[in-house]
């Protein structure tokens, strides 16, 4: 007869004692430490002789980033600008150097560690661009400037409201000499983007004035007047003629537009307008051609004084204005040569500031 274990026994037999939890002692979380360390250490003289060699590569790639960076000659010949051959150059050298990088964190086997750093990299990028936003957008634009090349040393250009003679392109901004002779700058950015007009480019320039003159004045007589004084006068081209235009036709005037071409290389175009005007007035005056007053429109609060008594009034005979300015045939025109004061100065400054200059003169 088999005598079956009873279910108590059982119970006893396969229950395992329940664990009991070790209270964690200081000196056996210091030994688990000092354990790691050790592991730490071992391991990192095991991979000794691949950091030596990881850093070694990384060197060598750095170096010939550095020689082929100064081999880029091909760049200026393929008519790339100075700027841009510049950032070719640092690029060139980054891109050489970050393959070594690669290629020593993959003897290292840490190549996920690279894919870490590029992320914060990149994040750490968004926001340096963010903060340096305005300056990569001058850096770029003086890239652009220095390609196209708008203009060059000494050129007169107007952007906006400011006007003068371009004396250099900086990688961030261009200087300008005002025709007041102070240093203007003007950030790329602003200058990429906005119209801008180059006086230089062709040598002909067009000057104009206005002249009113009373509705009563034979206008065919005017114009021609104003037509053969522009003929004579020295710095006005006869090709293109000058022109004498109506502009305008008011109720107590005739607004006429005179207009004459120079060559700027040979004459100054304000020189040349203030005598234009100068001559156009005396010829006028000769031909009894009047220009309109103003006309006031007075309110008196008060009756007027008695005016009916007779009051003696001693005739003059007016001088005639003629005689006392003289005759259009006897003025003597001023100078009008070209005003080479501002390229004095522009010149001086290149000589006497080393500062960088992406422009060819």
């Amino acid at each position: 007869m088999i005598k079956l274990p009873s279910m108590a026994a059982i119970l006893l037999t396969t229950t395992p004692p329940p664990e009991v939890d070790e209270e964690p002692t200081v000196s056996g979380q210091l030994q688990s430490v000092t354990d790691k360390f050790q592991e730490l250490g071992a391991t990192a003289l095991d991979m000794l002789p691949l950091f030596v060699i990881a850093i070694i590569v990384v060197v060598l790639f750095w170096f010939l980033g550095g020689w082929l960076s100064r081999r880029t000659g091909w760049m200026k010949r393929v008519g790339m600008s100075e700027l841009a051959t510049l950032l070719g150059k640092r690029v060139v050298r980054l891109l050489v150097t970050a393959v070594g990088v690669i290629i020593g964190l993959e003897l290292l086997n840490a190549t996920a560690l690279f894919s870490a750093v590029l992320g914060v990299a990149g994040v750490f990028g968004i926001a340096v661009g963010f903060a340096f936003r305005n300056i990569v957008e001058n850096y770029l634009a003086g890239i652009l400037l220095s390609a196209r090349n708008p203009f060059r040393i000494g050129d007169v250009i107007q952007i906006g409201e400011f006007t003068g003679n371009v004396v250099r392109l900086t990688s961030r901004d261009t200087v300008l000499m005002t025709l007041d002779g102070n240093h203007l700058r003007i950030p790329n950015s602003v200058i990429i983007t906005s119209s801008m007009t180059n006086f230089t480019l062709n040598p002909l320039r067009r000057v104009d004035f206005y002249v009113d003159i009373t509705p009563d004045a034979d206008l065919a007589d005017a114009r021609q007047l104003c037509v053969s004084i522009l003929h004579q006068m020295k710095g006005i081209l006869d090709e293109p003629a000058p022109q004498c235009l109506i502009h305008e036709l008011g109720a107590s005037t005739v607004v006429l537009r005179v207009l004459g071409w120079v060559d700027q290389r040979q004459t100054d175009v304000l020189k040349i307008r203030s005598e234009a005007i100068r001559f156009v007035k005396q010829g006028f005056d000769e031909a009894a051609i009047e220009m309109p007053e103003p006309t006031y429109r007075l309110r008196f609060e008060t009756e007027l004084p008695d005016t009916s008594k007779p009051v003696a009034v001693t005739a003059t005979k007016p001088k005639s204005k003629t005689a006392e300015k003289g005759s259009l045939a006897e003025l003597t025109q001023s100078d009008v040569s070209a005003d080479r004061t501002i390229d004095k100065q522009v010149t001086e400054e290149l000589r006497n500031s080393d500062e960088q200059n992406l422009l060819k003169s």
